[in-house]
């Protein structure tokens, strides 16, 4: 086991402690994502982040109330894990993960709340449900790549759901970008791609999610990010520049 502390993020102290996936506090991804946390803090949502003695950031875990989970899930009366992430390689194995999975179970168990539950895949910027399984979670259901993970409590618990974020994806009819400032990175792909568009005269309609129940109606399982065009779910992630680009001629090849 790795010689670590685990810190609690609040408001007040993000200016020092970080808020692990940005460093740069001049960033506007750090900044819209600490005005995001800061209000989200409000209802529930929390931020751990692990560090050694020395101060490195090792791992940090986010998670909140069910009811205001930014994934397209009904999980009202469980706790949420939104994100965790071990960095390096060499901590891991270490049991840091089981350790921060623990504190949620915890402050769940003492909300009286039905269990925890999370969204996983093998994908891009998400956790996968390795750690997950190895600490009593089961696969309920899956839709995707995704999937979502829960460890009841009770075995009478209402489990939660997957939303149908498919059935959503009619509605975006040409160019669209949906996004919120969940996760810190996502206002520098926001900024990368309305440029690259402009650039190459396509019309994109830039939607930025900040509520929560937004999230419920999200086309896309990540909720959060969504690159849309006439209906169809192009990426559901952050992408880069490069990546932007060969979407877009990869679009206008087609017949």
């Amino acid at each position: 086991m790795i010689n670590h502390k685990i810190v609690e993020v609040k408001p007040s102290n993000v200016a020092t402690e970080g808020l692990f996936c940005s460093k740069d506090q001049s960033y506007a991804g750090f900044q819209a994502k600490q005005n995001w946390f800061e209000i989200q803090s409000k209802s529930g949502a929390s931020i751990r982040i692990v560090r050694n003695n020395q101060g490195k950031q090792l791992a940090f875990i986010e998670f909140m109330p069910g009811k205001i989970a930014w994934r397209p899930v009904n999980a009202d009366n469980y706790l949420f894990i939104q994100c965790m992430f071990v960095y390096s390689k060499s901590d891991r194995n270490q049991g840091i993960g089981a350790e921060l999975i623990k504190i949620c179970e915890e402050q769940a168990a003492g909300l009286g709340l039905d269990g925890v539950c999370t969204l996983a895949s093998d994908g891009a910027w998400i956790h996968d449900k390795r750690m997950f399984l190895k600490n009593g979670y089961e696969v309920l259901e899956s839709k995707g790549r995704y999937e979502l993970l829960v460890k009841r409590f009770r075995e009478t618990a209402k489990p939660p759901a997957i939303i149908d974020w498919e059935k959503e994806q009619s509605k975006y009819k040409g160019w669209h970008l949906v996004y919120a400032n969940q996760c810190p990175w996502h206002a520098k792909a926001a900024e990368v791609l309305v440029k690259v568009a402009e650039e190459v005269g396509i019309e994109l309609q830039v939607t930025v999610l900040t509520k929560p129940e937004q999230i419920k109606t999200a086309p896309s399982g990540f909720g959060v990010f969504s690159l849309i065009k006439n209906g169809k779910l192009l990426e559901d992630h952050y992408i880069s520049e490069t990546r932007f680009r060969n979407i877009l001629n990869k679009e206008h090849t087609k017949p």
